[in-house]
């Protein structure tokens, strides 16, 4: 991701569609977005993507290793209007770079209890169903449940073993 593509991502984050599911639900402002992209284009171990398809920009990742050698949280959206399908490749080019170029041993991600797209999608993906937060995320009016997940390197790699 590149200073070019801020208007891009504020514009899909801020989409309703998307911001049901994030943890921060208000409409983010361009100087609250310019002044997140500032520090994560300085933090060590944060890689913020842009997923393409022929050059078209489809979708956002955020891989963070910030807490454990080798270890990282992601986190991902798609633009609004992508196409049906689109998820899959996302999830299939993050994995690759979280465990090819980044060489990452586990990639965690977590999900909302109610957002059964992305349980769905962790688990098309390969990862692990590795706990519930009970009661973890308020949203100003209920609190929910947050789903944790996991895979490994050596998952990704083999995963029929």
């Amino acid at each position: 991701m590149v200073a070019g593509d801020l208007d891009r991502v504020l514009a899909w984050r801020n989409h309703p569609t998307v911001r049901r599911y994030m943890y921060t639900s208000h409409e983010i402002a361009p100087e609250e977005h310019q002044r997140w992209f500032e520090r994560v284009s300085k933090e060590r171990g944060v890689s913020p993507l842009i997923y393409e398809v022929n050059g078209t920009p489809l979708g956002f990742v955020s891989i963070s290793s910030t807490r454990w050698q080798g270890i990282a949280d992601w986190g991902f959206y798609l633009a609004p209007d992508a196409e049906s399908g689109t998820g899959r490749g996302l999830g299939q080019a993050a994995l690759q770079h979280a465990f090819e170029s980044m060489n990452l041993h586990k990639l965690c991600g977590q999900a909302l209890g109610f957002n059964e797209r992305s349980i769905r999608f962790h688990t098309a993906l390969g990862f692990t169903r590795e706990g519930t937060l009970r009661d973890q995320f308020f949203d100003g009016e209920q609190y929910h449940d947050i789903i944790c997940f996991g895979i490994l390197a050596a998952e990704w790699r083999n995963p029929d073993s």
